[in-house]
């Protein structure tokens, strides 16, 4: 069974169709792209994907279960983290706390637990600190585990993005253009860190991206939309090679 199946899945705003008819299937444990010109509809799909919005028509199965009308925070639970092309961190807590906030929908005590500070919270507080720890040691980042997250060059910054999202459990990471404002070493560093993510955690990825580099070097297959539809899919070579492709996205 694939672990993404999306059939059929379109919506409208204002009369304007953003996606339409989007399908993809997506299998455990794979790194698979999904590229097109600004206004494709890319980032809407994630939306949709995230349930930031609701689709006007299609279903869109996790593991077999349609997450359809659930809320976003209801399918991060069930197994979607993501990140943005527009870094979301809480600059104002540390790298440490940033991760922390990953980690609730797995670690919990009451309000009254907090408050009083009684024996649980200091209990879910101490693994809580152990499992983020372990998650930045793994990123490279524990020795800045209580620096503002705002202190952090922006390379690292992309990459606790990914480890926050890491630390609420997912089946499948939506990486939102992450090679956005870097430079050829970092975004080299990047491709390293999403193969290592990958292997380590047995990660299935979906990642936007307009790095054509990053996306022939890591994904393995690529879905192309343009105008909200899909112009062409399959193996990452086969569709970068496509002349459709080539005259609607790379511009020759």
């Amino acid at each position: 069974m694939a672990l993404l199946e999306v059939k059929n899945l379109g919506i409208s705003f204002g009369g304007l169709k953003a996606v339409n008819e989007f399908q993809v299937t997506i299998e455990k444990g794979s790194l698979y792209g999904l590229i097109g010109p600004n206004g494709a509809g890319k980032t809407t799909i994630f939306n949709l994907l995230t349930g930031v919005y609701k689709p006007d028509e299609g279903i869109i199965l996790l593991d077999g279960e349609n997450i359809v009308g659930k809320k976003t925070i209801d399918i991060n639970k069930a197994g979607i983290a993501r990140t943005f092309q527009n870094i979301r961190l809480f600059k104002d807590l540390s790298v440490l706390d940033n991760v922390k906030a990953g980690l609730h929908n797995h670690y919990n005590y009451s309000t009254l637990e907090g408050i009083f500070r009684l024996p649980k919270y200091y209990k879910v507080e101490k693994a809580m600190d152990e499992k983020a720890m372990e998650l930045l040691d793994v990123f490279g980042l524990a020795e800045e585990a209580h620096t503002l997250a705002s202190n952090l060059p922006y390379g690292k910054q992309r990459k606790l993005e990914i480890t926050r999202a890491l630390a609420t459990e997912p089946k499948l990471l939506l990486l939102d253009e992450p090679a956005a404002g870097m430079n050829p070493n970092e975004t080299k560093e990047l491709m390293d860190t999403i193969s290592f993510v990958r292997d380590k955690f047995d990660m299935t990825i979906l990642l936007i991206e307009h790095d054509m580099k990053l996306v022939s070097g890591i994904c393995e297959q690529l879905t192309v939309l343009n105008f909200g539809q899909v112009l062409a899919e399959g193996r990452t070579s086969e569709v970068l090679n496509n002349p459709e492709v080539i005259k609607a996205y790379l511009g020759e």
